[in-house]
């Protein structure tokens, strides 16, 4: 980041040098999040320690929260939950109330040095310094029906860690050098943006992606149990979605400094981000920057609704961060209008509620820019910028213990996330920041989850969407990268109004997904899926199938059902 916000960093290093309570958080993406949701919905309460719409979660809260589910004896719990709240305790085993939750190996390597503790290729604890490290390994095929290039292969290698130093830092690390061959629809999104979703530079060789992806921080409190400090390069996201119109963690890493205060029934974040603008992929030369700042504050307003109230603005200066726009209590739409720079500014609301210890309700409301005048007019005025989220869980559905159903609506109007600005949109790295779908569309998403026996973890995911898509030569509001001043006229030359929720070509996307993951020791998984997806639009209609394989070490499963 540049000079004030490392200025802040060492600031608030110096404090803590005072107190303790550093934290490492769970990698967004990660299977526990499945469990802590189950089993906060299940409990019929929100607790305190989660505020699960605000990810990475602290794994020092997550274990807190485990703990405290194994012993309350109110909650009903099925044989495999409290495998699954064992095995979720022992991966962040450092944070149990004795520091040694991780469940020691019953045949570790070379007398006792590798894997002494199931979870950990290298486990060091001793009273002032703690380390976890472990590979990263995976290798996977897809066989795609009607591919020319045949059989596709990934691979990728490297390593992850995570400790304490003195129980006053925290830090993380993650590197991997990733080879990756992806289904034809996926290829043709990379070249349509220049971009891999989740990665930032790349080659291409034929058909192979070649990227190396690198993530870590460093985490310290101020304040014990109450601020935490995190400057890194990693990921975020808020909301308690398949989806985010607020942030999401689809895109690449990026650099950031967040400050997160916890008091009472409050969860308030603020989060400094340098971002990268749409660039075309080159080496050898320094990239563009551009920055954001945002702030999230979750509220558990009863002991069943929690309501989160998101601030963020995009903006671009040379060689500076906007000094107005570190300051963490403050309305961000204020300070641009003072400072007479119209900078992208955005706001939302989110929302989570319980009922009858089964079901949880959310939504998000996300605000770009709107006149109310227009809005009630009705006549499709274009800069009524905004998207809606709806969704629902049901845990143990039916009745049968470890079935989970999730389904969402998502809808955002055309320029949507765009701005004049090419530089401040809503993207990063050539990706969007939110939903990888961009704006004008609708979409509805589902994905069944069911844990038969320890280990074995099935589920099956729908999707299908309708969407507006811009030509080459039109701006109907799909691409967000695009300048919105360049809009097509929609109606007879008018440039202001006729934008309906779908402008432009019409396309339409169906795709359905079966996938089956086993377990067979810790963090080591066999994957296999099937995938079949139809799509129709600017083209012929075109259908694409195909069989997934693999085993992966430490890795999160690769998802190609994002579009």
């Amino acid at each position: 980041m540049l000079k004030n916000t490392v200025y802040l960093a060492l600031f608030a290093t110096t404090l803590s040098m005072t107190t303790s309570a550093q934290t490492t958080y769970l990698p967004t993406g990660t299977e526990d999040y499945n469990l802590l949701d189950r089993l906060e919905t299940r409990s019929g309460e929100l607790s305190p320690d989660l505020f699960l719409s605000v990810k990475p979660v602290s794994r020092k809260y997550m274990v807190r929260f485990l703990e405290k589910q194994q012993e309350n004896q109110e909650l009903s719990l099925s044989n495999l939950d409290r495998y699954n709240i064992r095995h979720a305790i022992s991966v962040s085993g450092e944070w149990a109330k004795d520091e040694n939750g991780a469940i020691d190996s019953k045949r570790p390597w070379f007398n006792n040095r590798l894997y002494k503790k199931q979870p950990d290729l290298v486990y060091v604890k001793t009273k002032d310094f703690f380390l976890s490290a472990n590979p990263v390994l995976t290798a996977s095929g897809i066989h795609e029906i009607n591919n020319p290039d045949g059989m596709l292969f990934t691979s990728n290698r490297g390593l992850e860690a995570r400790g304490w130093i003195c129980k006053k830092l925290g830090f993380y690390t993650y590197f991997t050098d990733n080879q990756e061959q992806a289904p034809s629809y996926v290829a043709d999104w990379v070249d349509t943006f220049r971009a891999v979703p989740g990665a930032d530079f790349f080659t291409r060789h034929g058909n192979t992606y070649d990227y190396l992806l690198a993530k870590g921080y460093l985490d310290f409190s101020v304040i014990k149990e109450h601020i935490n400090i995190t400057f890194g390069y990693d990921k975020n996201n808020y909301g308690d979605g398949m989806r985010s119109l607020f942030l999401s963690d689809f895109g690449a890493n990026y650099a950031f400094l967040r400050l997160n205060t916890r008091i009472w029934k409050l969860n308030y974040q603020n989060l400094y981000m340098e971002l990268t603008p749409q660039l075309t992929n080159s080496i050898n030369q320094q990239l563009p920057h551009k920055y954001a700042t945002m702030h999230y504050l979750s509220v558990n307003a009863t002991k069943w609704l929690n309501l989160g109230l998101f601030e963020g603005v995009i903006f671009h200066r040379v060689n500076r961060y906007e000094f107005g726009y570190m300051v963490p209590i403050i309305l961000y739409r204020q300070v641009e209008r003072a400072l007479g720079s119209p900078d992208n500014v955005v706001l939302g609301i989110n929302a989570k509620a319980l009922a009858a210890k089964h079901l949880q309700f959310y939504g998000q409301l996300f605000l770009d820019e709107f006149t109310s005048k227009e809005l009630a007019a009705g006549d499709g005025y274009w800069a009524n910028k905004f998207g809606i989220q709806f969704g629902g869980k049901y845990f143990d559905a039916f009745g049968v213990n470890n079935l989970d159903v999730q389904g969402e609506i998502n809808m955002v109007r055309p320029f949507t996330y765009a701005h004049f600005d090419s530089i401040a949109n809503y993207t990063h790295y050539n990706q969007p920041l939110a939903h990888p779908l961009g704006a004008s569309f609708a979409e509805i998403t589902g994905i069944v989850r069911y844990q038969p026996v320890r280990n074995l973890y099935l589920s099956l995911k729908g999707m299908y969407y309708e969407k507006g898509a811009d030509t080459a030569s039109s701006n109907f509001g799909n691409n967000i990268f695009k300048d919105y001043d360049t809009r097509t006229p929609a109606i007879d030359g008018d440039v202001s109004h006729g934008y309906d929720l779908i402008s432009g070509v019409k396309t339409k996307c169906a795709l359905v997904s079966l996938n089956g993951s086993y377990e067979l020791k810790e963090n080591l998984f066999i994957d296999l899926g099937f995938t079949h997806r139809t799509y129709s639009g600017t083209a012929a209609t075109t259908s694409t199938s195909y069989i997934q394989a693999g085993i992966r070490l430490n890795f999160v499963k690769r998802d190609y059902n994002f579009y």
